[in-house]
């Protein structure tokens, strides 16, 4: 990943200036014990199966659009395409496991620490104004609840 001293002078103060947004209500709520728990991945990595449409850029792009990786995809079928030249995938490239961490999990719930791994997980392309993803958010949180999902690991990309 590129530090922001490294960045070009236009692209540090694009960044420095960025709004942070806030966010009226309270989204966090009581639940069951970590052991108890069966948890999915949201990534913001770009992350989709190899066959999967890509992610939209530019004027074609679609605000809050994600891929649904299955629990049973295998680390060779997972592909990155998040547009960002300034992210360093050598990372991913070596374990995947590091943007989304499924071997992790799925070793978590071995132990015990967790109850399950969910049967889906989920990838956006980062980089996207998170008031625009709102429709978004919502559908996935429908789908998250089919899956019986009481917690989500968030891996920023």
């Amino acid at each position: 990943m590129v530090r922001l001293s490294q960045l070009p002078e236009a692209s540090r103060t694009s960044l420095l200036n960025l709004e942070c947004p806030v966010f009226d209500g309270r989204p966090w709520v009581e639940g069951p014990s970590v052991a108890q728990r069966r948890v999915a991945i949201i990534s913001t990595a770009g992350l989709h199966r190899r066959g999967d449409h890509l992610f939209s850029v530019g004027t074609g792009s679609v605000p809050g659009e994600y891929r649904i990786i299955p629990r049973d995809t295998d680390a060779n079928d997972l592909v990155m395409s998040h547009i960002s030249t300034n992210y360093d995938r050598s990372g991913f490239q070596k374990d995947w496991n590091v943007v989304f961490p499924l071997d992790r999990l799925n070793e978590l719930a071995q132990q015990g620490v967790i109850s399950s791994v969910a049967d889906f997980h989920y990838s956006f392309m980062g980089a996207t104004d998170p008031r625009l993803m709102e429709t978004a958010a919502r559908n996935l949180a429908s789908l998250l609840r089919e899956d019986n999902v009481t917690a989500a690991l968030l891996v920023p990309v």
